[in-house]
């Protein structure tokens, strides 16, 4: 089998269900080690080594970590090189509460290294909403729309931290060209919508979306 047969053969049976919890955010999700366990035996069973492996940039004042990770083939082959690689790249925070310099270049490249492997093996991080993560609603206790859908309204929020983050995200899209940013920097802090987020951590997102936007390249 070439490489291309043998990842086909490990995308098809991967299995890395999403075992860790974030208690802050209340959702599960897997991390890079989840990933690494399951495919391990996969690559044993077909043939083929896994490797990752991390280059650090500086753009502007920013440093950013490119993941690369590479499944090679154990059988020589003849056509090719035996070899598919994706990569992805994180940004490294300024500041993440509770952790130092040196935990925050190894979270961004745990990070980096999940969605470099993500794009390798062909797993869809989205697949699961927060909403089949936790016990179905009581029917009776919850409204629906015409359709039968449960309505989940969001958690209240003060129309000023939704003001700022609205603000927060235009610049981000005008300094950056689009809202991935704004949304992994959410995600990083256990959210996935602005209207989510607690009212006692509205203030220290409102301060790391500054910090975040304060580090972007200026314009000309």
């Amino acid at each position: 089998m070439n490489i291309r047969e043998k990842l086909l053969a490990i995308q098809t049976e991967l299995h890395a269900p999403k075992s860790q919890y974030n208690a802050f955010g209340k959702y599960k999700y897997r991390n890079c080690e989840d990933i690494l366990e399951a495919v391990k035996p996969l690559c044993k069973k077909h043939g083929a080594v896994l490797t990752i492996s991390d280059e650090l940039y500086n753009i502007g004042q920013n440093y950013y970590i490119q993941a690369h990770a590479t499944l090679e083939n154990t059988e020589k082959e003849e056509n090719s090189s035996g070899k598919m690689m994706v990569s992805a790249f994180a940004k490294e925070a300024d500041i993440q509460k509770g952790m130092n310099p040196a935990q925050i270049t190894g979270s961004t490249s745990s990070y980096a290294r999940k969605y470099a492997l993500n794009g390798l093996f062909c797993i869809d991080d989205t697949k699961d909403d927060d909403f089949h993560n936790h016990p179905k609603p009581n029917p009776t206790a919850i409204s629906v729309n015409k359709k039968g859908d449960p309505i989940i309204k969001p958690a209240p929020v003060a129309p000023s931290f939704l003001k700022g983050m609205a603000k927060a995200k235009a610049i981000i899209i005008e300094k950056t060209g689009d809202a991935d940013m704004y949304y992994s920097t959410l995600e990083d802090n256990g959210y996935k919508k602005s209207n989510q987020v607690e009212k006692k951590d509205q203030d220290d997102m409102l301060s790391i979306f500054r910090s975040v936007i304060k580090n972007l390249p200026k314009g000309e």
